[in-house]
């Protein structure tokens, strides 16, 4: 796999982190999670890891949390700024012993400015980001399930600036800290909406001819042609017929005529909303998929988290485990992923003994960390 021999220590914290850890483990990386002994966090996304339980408050843990860190290729950590450094294992401390380590730290706000030390969750990070905005129904915005911030704009953005280290280490010998935060992050990952509103372009009255009002406009549920429609049996079908030679089959296929569904004048938008929808609720979401399967109409049924892996077309690719998760993403023809279909248990997961054995830990100082209660080498979870 493309990451193969890469070492990645990654502080068992919040969604982004895990979740940059786990592209990482998927495309081949090492990954050990470093959590909290005797008081384990409720975690996710830790398939293919491995697991180390220390008390990173006392002197041995710390110990042995340098000691992880001196070989290893990059850390991961998702607490508030100041937190690593008041436990003295910050990158002043780390990095020094290891220059070719990459840092990176993943928050809300980032390393600096007003807000960096105050709590958030994706909500506020989405909300003052600028995006929120965007989001939601006429009257008010709506939060998204946490995947634009924590999982994109959090752990991919940061996992993107992981290989980018990396790939510059290859020139420079050097490691480097990465601030990464979820604000930023997202906001970068929508950068096309700020330029999409400039008055410069050229597309701008046609994809915002409302930007100020959510729901108003080409893309965001606004338009008769880019929204989903219940249907009789009270599913949904996503339509995306933004041009012509797709809108015409919809509204062919429909049963409606071309000429008495005139789309350019926005104000008609919403009685044409109306008109669609009366005929979507006239048969069931199979009926409509099976309808639209046989014209290229850009609409799909809506299907949920238990269909998606059935569905044909992800059969086809192969693009679900049997279990019903996605396998990872994108495909490379050499080099795939090659996963765990499933998280680990804690107690498969659990390798404290086991590598700190191979960092060259004795079992008698084993022992004694386990005694001190340093370290945990058997959770709660794995004795049930």
């Amino acid at each position: 796999m493309p990451l193969k021999g890469v070492k990645v220590i990654e502080l068992v914290g919040l969604a982004p982190g895990p979740f940059c850890g786990q592209v990482l483990s998927d495309f081949g990386a090492d990954v050990i999670r470093v959590d909290k002994a005797y008081q384990k966090e409720i975690e996710n996304l830790k398939r293919g890891k491995k697991l180390v339980l220390i008390d990173l408050k006392k002197d041995e843990g710390k110990d042995i949390f340098k000691r992880l860190c001196k070989t290893a290729d990059v850390v991961i950590e998702t607490f508030r700024p100041g937190v690593m450094e008041r436990l003295g294992l910050g990158p002043d401390v780390l990095m020094p012993v290891n220059d070719r380590l990459i840092y990176t730290r993943v928050s809300g706000f980032g390393q600096s400015g007003s807000l960096a030390k105050k709590a958030g969750h994706d909500i506020n990070y989405l909300a003052i980001s600028g995006i929120l905005s965007k989001l939601g129904v006429k009257d008010r915005p709506i939060p998204p399930i946490n995947v634009l911030g924590d999982y994109g704009g959090g752990g991919l953005i940061a996992a993107i600036g992981i290989l980018l280290a990396l790939f510059e280490r290859t020139k420079s010998g050097k490691g480097q800290i990465i601030d990464s935060n979820l604000t930023e992050g997202t906001a970068y990952l929508c950068s096309w909406i700020w330029e999409s509103m400039e008055d410069s372009w050229l597309m701008h009255d046609v994809m915002w001819p409302k930007k100020d009002q959510r729901m108003s406009n080409l893309l965001d549920g606004g338009s008769p042609f880019y929204r989903c429609y219940r249907t009789k049996d009270d599913k949904f079908m996503a339509v995306g017929s933004q041009e012509w030679k797709f809108y015409q089959p919809f509204v062919e296929t429909l049963g409606l005529d071309i000429d008495e569904c005139d789309r350019n004048e926005v104000s008609n938008w919403d009685q044409l909303s109306e008109k669609f929808a009366k005929v979507f609720e006239t048969k069931t979401q199979k009926e409509w998929t099976e309808m639209f399967e046989k014209v290229d109409a850009c609409v799909t049924p809506v299907l949920d988290l238990q269909e998606a892996h059935k569905y044909k077309h992800n059969v086809d690719r192969n693009s679900y485990f049997t279990n019903g998760r996605p396998r990872p993403a994108p495909i490379l023809c050499r080099t795939p992923a090659a996963p765990l279909s499933h998280d680990n248990s804690d107690y498969d997961c659990l390798h404290t003994k086991q590598i700190l054995l191979n960092y060259g830990y004795t079992e008698a100082f084993i022992k004694q960390l386990t005694d001190k209660r340093v370290i945990e080498v058997e959770s709660i979870a794995s004795k049930l």
